[in-house]
């Protein structure tokens, strides 16, 4: 009998969204995007890490897109008002690559905020949603006993639903709109290090670059 486990199959072609929208007021309202965790920005350390699995990276920013010029990546703002949180940026990020129309089906978000994001995220989300059946078209990330929403799997034939969700019914927490469709859960361990840290305060920036320093070599 064949190995399922070992069967290896194409990663469809996935966009990657960078979802930097976030005002970082436990930052002081600084760019967090930019705060260095072993002298690499966090921003640079995960569009390193998700341009190695994706076939196109944007970044889904409100405010001045030319903050992120350097990047020389598309910006794509909020298309829904009153900075609506996570799902806004998705919609966003669904609407360029249906504008697109590069026949590119798949997109996946991870924040600006994860300094330490796995090198086999795309493929992982990609094998958990095959996994639990045709009928299940999103995914997202858990480390240890925590859920991460979005770090997800978004799939382009779902971007209209999410927009009569976000601008008719006001829906704004990401799990309750992924539960109305079933999604497939990706596990990593969250020892000894979680590759869904995310930097919120100063403090945990120092926490960081600890463990920048002693498990990665910077």
């Amino acid at each position: 009998m064949k190995n399922d486990s070992l069967v290896t199959v194409p990663v469809p072609p996935t966009l990657g969204l960078v979802l930097a929208g976030g005002l970082a007021r436990r930052m002081g309202g600084g760019e967090k995007a930019r705060i260095e965790i072993g002298g690499v920005t966090i921003l640079d350390r995960v569009l390193a890490t998700l341009s190695a699995q994706c076939i196109g990276l944007i970044i889904n920013a409100n405010g001045d897109p030319e903050r992120f010029a350097d990047t020389g990546l598309t910006v794509v703002p909020d298309n829904v008002p009153d900075f609506a949180g996570p799902l806004a940026g998705i919609l966003a990020g669904l609407d360029w690559l249906a504008a697109a129309n590069n026949g590119v089906e798949w997109m996946v978000s991870v924040p600006v905020d994860c300094p330490f994001l796995p090198d086999d995220l795309v493929e992982r989300l990609h094998r958990a949603r095959r996994q639990m059946g045709a009928g299940v078209r999103l995914a997202c990330a858990r480390s240890g006993e925590w859920r991460h929403p979005v770090v997800g799997l978004w799939p382009l034939a779902l971007r209209e639903d999410l927009r009569k969700a976000l601008v008719e019914e006001g829906l704004r927490k990401v799990e309750l709109w992924t539960a109305r469709h079933g999604i497939a859960i990706a596990d990593w361990p969250a020892q000894p290090i979680d590759p869904f840290f995310n930097v919120n305060t100063p403090e945990d920036a120092a926490h960081a670059t600890r463990i920048a320093l002693q498990h990665t070599g910077g």
